[in-house]
């Protein structure tokens, strides 16, 4: 599940990732400036925060675990919240998650790459380059993007840096433009829809007409032609990663105490404590505080309707670290059992923290107000 399903999670990430680079609001440095920055400060603070609880020795290399976000339950949040809180503010969140999975990668692929094997990283390399030659020459199917993006995730599974990053790699080379010219689609659309029109026989079956079906199957391939393959695939693969792969992930990885008296035990660790720190206190401290600063320079402004207030409750649900914190969780402690169950303990309690905390804050905060946009 780790090294081989979560591969399909990173590449979902970097398709996202990759989407909004050209066309959502990473594309626009000015409008994506403010809640970069504040994922910035989101990604500094936890860590530094876990560091000062523990400075050194062994514990220490859990820094990364307190760095991360997990769009999908922050989402989650805004969207019970409903009308309560500005359109403005969902764009903002989204683009800080989507900035703070790019940061928790380069960690992920800087900080926990232990050996490097250097003649599987060239192999890497090499198919990465083969996928962008075809992605420059106009292959627009999937199924060979599989094939050479399995080879990168065999090439890296030897090399040392952590096999999800195949992931994020062969995503950025899945092709964002159409093989097929809209005004040539529409061209050929037109015509074909008055040939199926001039095979149509009320008394005959769709099912009986081969004129028609032979018709019908033309324009599903025009159809499939002048879509974007990042866009399809991303469609196609976002449902089963994030109803089977992410709960699967989450399944398998689950290791906390239950008992009273071992969760008192866990709570006392000083990773669990380090942890929670990091997550509950240190995310909103950093997206709040790297916000406010950036707006006093005058250089960026927040979206519309959109109140320092609502800042803060981002920060606090910024706290919510789950899926990429029990990830890095695995990176920093998986040879060790007890230590491990201590960090994911506090990502639980963290987790599950924030994201009362940040729902009650906003909720409490934007109580009255009405800003007419649905989210």
């Amino acid at each position: 599940v780790n090294e081989g399903l979560m591969v399909f999670f990173f590449f979902v990430v970097g398709l996202e990732i990759k989407r909004e680079i050209l066309v959502g609001e990473l594309s626009d440095m000015r409008k994506a400036a403010l809640p970069v920055i504040a994922a910035v400060g989101g990604m500094i603070m936890p860590a530094v925060l876990y560091t000062l609880c523990i400075p050194a020795g062994y514990f220490s290399r859990g820094w990364g675990i307190p760095m991360a976000t997990d769009i999908a339950f922050c989402i989650a949040a805004l969207v019970m919240l409903g009308k309560r809180i500005p359109e403005g503010l969902m764009v903002f969140l989204v683009t800080l998650a989507i900035a703070d999975d790019i940061g928790a990668v380069i960690v992920i692929a800087v900080f926990y790459t232990k050996t490097l094997h250097f003649g599987a990283l060239g192999a890497a390399a090499l198919f990465c380059t083969l996928l962008l030659f075809m992605n420059h020459t106009g292959v627009r199917r999937g199924l060979p993007y599989l094939l050479v993006g399995t080879l990168v995730w065999l090439a890296l599974l030897k090399s040392g840096v952590h096999a999800t990053i195949a992931g994020i790699l062969v995503a950025f080379s899945i092709p964002a433009r159409a093989h097929y010219d809209q005004s040539l689609f529409i061209t050929h659309m037109h015509t074909m829809l008055k040939r199926f029109a001039g095979r149509h026989s009320p008394e005959q079956s769709i099912l009986s007409n081969s004129e028609q079906q032979t018709i019908l199957h033309a324009m599903k391939e025009k159809i499939f032609l002048v879509e974007s393959p990042l866009q399809r695939i991303l469609e196609n693969l976002h449902f089963p990663v994030v109803m089977v792969i992410v709960p699967s992930f989450a399944l398998v990885n689950t290791g906390i105490p239950l008992g009273l008296e071992d969760l008192r035990l866990s709570i006392a660790h000083p990773v669990t404590l380090a942890v929670i720190a990091g997550l509950v206190v240190g995310k909103p401290i950093g997206i709040s505080l790297f916000t406010l600063l950036s707006l006093k320079t005058g250089l960026v402004s927040l979206p519309s309707a959109v109140k320092p207030k609502h800042i803060i409750g981002v920060g606090m649900l910024g706290g919510i670290g789950f899926t990429m914190s029990i990830f890095v969780s695995e990176l920093s402690f998986g040879a060790d059992a007890v230590t491990l169950r201590m960090a994911k303990t506090g990502i639980f309690l963290s987790s599950f923290t924030a994201w009362v905390l940040g729902y009650i804050w906003l909720r409490l905060t934007s109580g009255g107000e009405t800003t007419g946009h649905g989210v």
